[in-house]
């Protein structure tokens, strides 16, 4: 057996040890955890879901939709797991999180081949092909060694988590379930507020103390933005963002369903198998435990929420993938080191997933002397990895999935204009390439 290093049992590096050990390579997948804990995980197990249980919508004419239809057509065994293990949430794929990275292990365990390690991995040993996967709590000591084995400084930004509520101590006098514009199951409990209400949340939230961030300047991700980052741009700008309150009806009250309800509503999305646990969409936080528990309690219907888990935020690392990469995810300098997952600057769990997956294929390739797989932006997945891998970024910054990235739809610009339409040619075309990739035995 050919012998291969994966540096990283997250979720790239736990997609591409079950991809490699399924080809029969003898593999060392080493992790950290739980001897060296990162302050964001709460479990040992591989592929641990640390922020949202969501990996986003399903639906093929949405970026996320169709970058995970582009990985299972590729073989992921994490986004067939997923569905396996998925909760209600609406036409989005949200996971029972310890469900999931239980099921993982389990699968991880199956296999002879994969022997689990418990310990850093400290310095680039470029003598055994390996992908590097540490995601974005990477330890300082790989930090380092990339730096010096690279000769480029690593970026940071900062990443915060929700808060989890217990089921049990909502208040359904007040809360409601319903979907928006009641597509499909009611899948989320709302809290509504009206006008004095919100106005009243949006006080304690803007004086509300947080936690220091140390080590650093802070700089966020858009779509992670912590709460209280978002409420100093304006009082409304939660009301337009995670607290719309646009297509929400709570059918217990009649009115006319022609107009927002409410002027303010607080989602809650399921967040374990049991439906025991919800989290608050849209609420990562870097507040002081204390001042969240005065927040969530200042919600209607939460006023005697049991918290089971305080949002916290932590610093998450990426590398300098234009100067590092190829198109491939193969480093310039060595032929046999990979990166992939949020280390490489891609954001988001589908993302992470993905770049494992597409790193173990062409390990693979490159092991056996075969054709090394390149995707272009006209695919969801090779849109992501030719941005991360372009090298004449002004500010290279962390991408997730999204339309603005793949090439331009020709054609009729009169029906063009029409979303629906552009988004059902776009998906096309990607799959269509993904079809031909793997129904010629490429893959």
């Amino acid at each position: 057996m050919k012998k291969v290093r994966i540096i990283g049992a997250g979720l790239a590096g736990s997609e591409a040890a079950i991809y490699l050990a399924k080809k029969g390579y003898l593999i060392d997948l080493i992790e950290m955890r739980p001897k060296y804990q990162t302050g964001a995980h709460t479990t040992s197990y591989p592929a641990e879901f640390v922020c949202s249980n969501s990996l986003g919508s399903l639906d093929l004419l949405s970026a996320s939709g169709l970058l995970k239809e582009e990985a299972l057509k590729l073989g992921s065994v994490l986004i067939k797991t997923a569905k396996e293990c998925s909760v209600p949430s609406g036409n989005s794929l949200s996971v029972d999180r310890f469900g999931f990275c239980k099921k993982i292990n389990d699968i991880i365990s199956s296999y002879s081949n994969i022997n689990l390690i418990t310990d850093k991995y400290e310095k680039i040993d470029p003598s055994i092909p390996t992908i590097i996967a540490t995601g974005p709590l990477s330890a300082k000591e790989l930090t380092q060694s990339i730096k010096e084995e690279f000769g480029c400084d690593n970026f940071h930004f900062y990443d915060a988590i929700a808060p989890i509520v217990e089921k049990d101590s909502i208040d359904f006098n007040i809360a409601f379930k319903a979907s928006r514009w009641d597509k499909g199951e009611a899948d989320f409990i709302n809290c509504p507020m009206n006008q004095q209400e919100y106005e009243n949340f949006y006080n304690t939230l803007i004086n509300s103390e947080t936690i220091a961030l140390k080590d650093f300047e802070a700089s966020y991700f858009e779509g992670c933005m912590p709460i209280e980052v978002m409420a100093k741009r304006g009082i409304d700008t939660l009301r337009f963002g995670p607290m719309k309150p646009v297509g929400l009806f709570d059918r217990r009250i009649e009115t006319s369903y022609k107009k927002n309800q409410f002027y303010a509503v607080v989602q809650l999305r399921q967040d374990d198998k049991m439906a025991n646990l919800y989290n608050l969409v849209g609420f990562q936080t870097n507040l002081k435990w204390g001042e969240q528990k005065k927040l969530i309690q200042a919600i209607p219907g939460l006023k005697n929420a049991s918290i089971t888990r305080y949002g916290v935020m932590h610093a998450n690392t990426f590398v300098n993938s234009p100067m590092i990469l190829n198109k491939f995810l193969q480093t310039k300098k060595y032929n046999n080191l990979f990166l992939a997952g949020q280390l490489t600057g891609v954001e988001g769990y589908c993302e992470s997933i993905s770049t494992g997956l597409f790193a173990a294929i062409n390990l693979d390739k490159f092991l056996n002397n075969e054709q090394m797989i390149e995707l272009n932006n006209e695919t969801m997945l090779g849109a992501l990895v030719e941005y991360i891998t372009f090298s004449n970024h002004k500010k290279f910054q962390p991408i997730n999935s999204n339309w603005g990235i793949t090439r331009e739809i020709t054609g009729d610009k009169k029906k063009l204009k029409d979303k629906h339409y552009k988004n059902e040619l776009r998906s096309k075309r990607a799959l269509e390439i993904i079809n031909k990739l793997t129904k010629g035995g490429r893959i």
